[in-house]
């Protein structure tokens, strides 16, 4: 195939990724799919997409529908993973890829029965400033990786549907992708801890009173851990994708308030001269020259039409070309995407695992042996 066929299913979030796809070289952004008509065709006919679908289950059976990229709220990302690989489509989903493990295991069992490929839309480990600090890693300029750290705190007071009490580790792949994604590591076991109290009506939707929850991640084969916090009720603070990380040589932490810049540590220099403010390269090098221009910029003109988890997260570091260049150029090249699904069950675990060792008082948990590589170091 010289070009891929997609399918989107979901259009608030999912309209990000019309034009990208449809300036992609190797994509062609063939049909649309939202349960709302009237929705639906106000995105095609301004995007000029002729292909639309009401009806999930009609799209599944369209044959020139090569891959679908599935936009819909979290509760609906694994049953529609499932049958679009039951049904020959490989799959990109946006996170979390689960709510159970069960439903993981299912994804990673189906893509190996089917040669398919799937994976799990994570911006962080795409966003321009995990990319700085991955090339860091990648040069060796952080010497010896000694500690990382990560958080996302979100108030969402006011969503609707599934959000009210939702456990804050039951959707913790911003802060679990960025710690595993930046050597590749798994997580072998994780332990974790709740900490404060929602208010009680909050409660009774996921029977889970924590205001905070904190895990700490032991990664496979290494000396390395890392610890990652989210909250999302009752918790002041402004909205927050962080990611630090600790090295022998530098070291690099995320800002305190959104728009500062980036603070590289560098060892062995006087004291004073130790901290430097870094602002955060851009990384459109990295794609096509066709899809370049959507890393600095929303794909809507004006913030009003962009989706509000777009604009709470500053335009989630620029990674959605990145995204769909990687998961296109992975079916083109006949190759595994970052995050597979082995990999995206174990980002995904972390967080369903960890809120299961909060519930008893921070009992380690181990992660399922599905999750991980077959080799033992």
């Amino acid at each position: 195939m010289s070009k891929i066929n997609v399918a989107i299913i979901g259009l608030g979030f999912g309209a990000e990724f019309i034009p990208i796809y449809q300036r992609h070289p190797n994509a062609n952004m063939y049909a649309i799919c939202q349960r709302n008509k009237e929705n639906l065709d106000k995105v095609g006919d301004e995007f000029g997409i002729a292909k639309r679908y009401t009806d999930y289950d009609e799209l599944l059976k369209d044959p020139d529908v090569h891959a679908v990229h599935i936009n819909t709220p979290i509760p609906d990302h694994a049953t529609q993973s499932i049958k679009a690989l039951k049904a020959g489509k490989h799959v990109a989903c946006t996170v979390p890829m689960a709510t159970t493990v069960e439903e993981c295991k299912q994804i990673v069992d189906l893509v190996k029965e089917t040669g398919l490929t799937y994976m799990m839309m994570e911006t962080v480990v795409y966003a321009r400033e995990f990319l700085f600090m991955k090339a860091l890693y990648d040069k060796g300029e952080l010497g010896k990786l000694q500690f990382l750290k990560a958080s996302h705190q979100q108030e969402m007071d006011g969503w609707p549907n599934y959000w009210p009490g939702l456990p804050p580790m039951y959707y913790a792949t911003h802060c679990v992708g960025p710690v595993l994604g930046l050597t590749r590591a798994e997580a072998e076991y994780v332990s974790c801890f709740g900490s404060g109290t929602i208010r009680e009506e909050l409660h009774k939707y996921y029977n889970s009173p924590y205001a905070v929850e904190s895990t700490h991640i032991k990664f496979r084969n290494s000396d390395v851990c890392a610890y990652i916090y989210r909250s999302l009720f009752d918790t002041a603070r402004q909205y927050r994708e962080s990611f630090e990380v600790y090295g022998s040589k530098k070291s690099v932490e995320w800002p305190l308030i959104e728009g500062d810049h980036l603070v590289v540590h560098t060892a062995k220099k006087p004291e004073p001269e130790i901290p430097e403010e870094v602002e955060c390269p851009d990384f459109a090098h990295l794609l096509p020259k066709e899809i370049q221009r959507f890393t600095t910029g929303g794909v809507y003109d004006t913030d009003e039409h962009q989706h509000l988890s777009f604009t709470q997260g500053a335009g989630h570091g620029g990674s959605h070309p990145h995204l769909v260049h990687e998961f296109i150029s992975a079916l083109t090249d006949k190759r595994e995407p970052f995050p597979n699904a082995r990999q995206s069950a174990n980002i995904t675990c972390v967080g369903i695992l960890a809120h299961e060792s909060a519930k008893k008082g921070g009992e380690i948990v181990k992660l399922p042996e599905f999750t991980l590589t077959s080799e033992k170091g």
